[in-house]
């Protein structure tokens, strides 16, 4: 059995499900959502929020991506294979999202306690306790040869099957995780690669991008053997967080949360004008 940390146990939990209406949403909301939620619990005490998402074939770009030297190329690229393509408004490098990547956020009241090594360390444990046909065999570390490599990669036997990020503002954190349920997840590392090469060619390149290596990257499907489902880890979060509370509900944004969500969102296009 894993569990959260114990600086993480919370009270209460709120929940907001978009693994099936994240489909028809424009995934820049998502990153607005999560700095919204972020300020929101902020002002809770004993309170998280976890988020799921999952959105079309999209592929985010972090900021440094955004700067590479043949860019546009990189993106009309991805445009051909039916990819719409943003850029994050946090850390990170390249990640492919499609209706087979589940997406799932953690949100807490920022604490001296609440350290961002510990808001790792919760995804992780909680990512075991979802994922029980894996548990131990789920290895944190960095593979080096995978797309937005980082410390902090969900691997088994060398293959990554998720990656952890984490946000903090206005008093609130947001670990989010993204999973390969279904899929190849050679091929979605191979869009990047081909991505890199395309749009890193043929000038100065001012950060380390990586050197993918397909084969070093797995959906849960393929690691486990028998289909994994969004629908499947849907209901296994609300089980896991049904233990990790004293109360469980769905969360509706008020209109004034609403209203500071619409700046966000925003925020989040005028990020994405300069890549047009």
């Amino acid at each position: 059995m894993f569990n959260l940390p114990e600086e993480l146990q919370q009270q209460n939990w709120f929940v907001i499900d978009q693994s099936v209406t994240g489909l028809q949403m424009n995934p820049m909301a998502s990153f607005a959502m999560d700095d919204t939620l972020c300020e929101i619990v902020a002002s809770k005490e004993s309170t998280g929020f976890a988020r799921s998402w999952v959105h079309d074939k999209t592929v985010v770009l972090g900021i440094q991506d955004s700067r590479l030297p043949q860019i546009n190329e990189g993106i009309s690229y991805l445009e051909k294979q039916g990819y719409q393509v943003i850029v994050r408004n946090s850390g990170g490098l390249a990640v492919v999202l499609d209706e087979d990547v589940y997406n799932l956020s953690l949100l807490f009241p920022e604490t001296r306690a609440l350290t961002i090594d510990l808001g790792y360390e919760a995804m992780v444990a909680f990512t075991r306790e979802l994922l029980p046909e894996l548990g131990d065999l789920i290895q944190d570390g960095e593979i080096s040869t995978s797309y937005c490599p980082g410390r902090f990669d969900l691997s088994v036997n060398g293959q990554k099957f998720a990656g952890i990020s984490q946000r903090r503002i206005r008093g609130g954190i947001a670990v989010q995780i993204y999973l390969a349920m279904q899929g190849s997840g050679a091929a979605r590392a191979e869009l990047i690669r081909s991505f890199y090469n395309i749009a890193a060619a043929g000038g100065d390149v001012k950060y380390s991008y990586p050197q993918i290596v397909p084969e070093t990257m797995a959906s849960l499907t393929e690691l486990i053997g028998t289909p994994l489902t969004n629908e499947a880890l849907t209901h296994r979060i609300f089980l896991a967080l049904e233990k990790h509370s004293d109360s469980l509900a769905e969360y509706e944004l008020s209109e004034t949360e609403q209203e500071r969500f619409q700046y966000h969102l925003e925020r989040m296009f005028k990020r994405n004008e300069r890549l047009r």
